[in-house]
């Protein structure tokens, strides 16, 4: 009797650790997460509404080790681990960990561009859904997080703006991004991700 009951208690903690995965709350990713020749590919393209091509191509990032620290190539750069794990201290943040399905926030961003333009985004956040979504890469368990709110800049522009991100705890990163702003659409999606056996 004794052995039937650890067994049922045993099955019960693990159900509820099966559901907690369910209900979808999670933590942001640390550096342990991250491993030597881990890789992710986006294909991104951005047309307006008249049909021109604003932005079309391929990005790529993966971890290397230079000296036994963790960096991520992004672009001809190296950024280390530890800056991109490193917890955003705002009261804005672009993700408000941990991340739980009908959570709320206030993101804003203010940037300045290579040109000298300063700008802000200023958007309402929400996360909607947490459920399997299919990418070119695959399929992934992902949160649904729907921003909405404004983009100005000092050159006059000001525009609203709908991003939808589909971020995938199992990459630690977003899977897919549409982008709406003003006559601009954005799509960004996953293509490929590796990680070394």
């Amino acid at each position: 009797m004794k052995n039937q009951f650890l067994v049922l208690l045993a099955v019960l903690i693990l159900s509820a650790c099966n559901d907690n995965t369910k209900s979808g709350i999670t933590q942001q990713p640390t550096l342990a997460d991250y491993s030597v020749g881990e890789k992710w590919v986006w294909k991104y393209k951005g047309v307006t509404t008249e049909g021109e091509v604003r932005s079309d191509g391929k990005d790529t990032r993966e971890i290397v080790s230079s000296n036994g620290v963790l960096g991520m190539t992004i672009g001809k750069d190296t950024i280390p681990v530890t800056e991109i794990v490193k917890p955003e201290e705002s009261e804005t943040p672009k993700y408000d960990w941990p991340l739980e399905v009908g959570k709320k926030w206030k993101y804003e961003n203010n940037w300045t561009s290579q040109d000298g333009t300063t700008g802000k985004q200023s958007q309402d956040a929400e996360i909607l859904s947490y459920q399997e979504e299919t990418v070119e890469a695959g399929t992934f368990m992902a949160y649904t997080i729907k921003y909405t709110g404004k983009t100005t800049n000092s050159r006059g522009y000001s525009a609203d703006e709908t991003e939808v991100w589909l971020y995938a705890p199992a990459v630690k990163t977003f899977i897919k991004l549409t982008q709406d702003q003003g006559d601009f659409h954005y799509v960004e999606e996953l293509i490929e991700y590796s990680k070394p056996k």
